[in-house]
């Protein structure tokens, strides 16, 4: 089992950033990959950014590609998230989850999940 929960989610301008966070408890977090994916009003949840295990290797969605950055520390079990640039279109409830590989970029590739941080973007 595995426990996340995120946190620094808010209200940002456009052209902001904001640092999201997962803590993450339970079995070793070094062995597992993580992930954030993304849901806005209306849609299906998707795929963000994930980080491997050692955090050598990370993935991004091509829609936040430059803009995101994914890191962990290993030492803290947590998991980072930094925005940069953020746009209106960024809003959404933001998921921390865990999984085996940080090449999955489906939500049913991932087993655990935080009970998710909203963002939103004001124009």
């Amino acid at each position: 089992q595995v426990q996340l929960v995120e946190s620094g989610g808010g209200l940002v301008t456009a052209g902001g950033s904001l640092r999201l966070s997962c803590a993450a408890s339970g079995r070793t977090f070094s062995n597992t990959a993580m992930g954030w994916f993304r849901q806005a009003p209306g849609k299906e949840r998707e795929f963000v950014a994930s980080i491997s295990r050692s955090g050598a290797n990370t993935r991004y969605a091509d829609s936040v590609k430059g803009r995101f950055t994914i890191s962990r520390d290993n030492a803290k079990n947590t998991v980072h998230l930094q925005m940069n640039s953020l746009k209106p279109e960024d809003t959404a409830v933001y998921y921390c989850a865990a999984g085996p590989s940080y090449s999955g970029r489906e939500s049913y590739q991932y087993d655990y999940w935080g009970q998710g941080t909203q963002i939103t973007v004001s124009s």
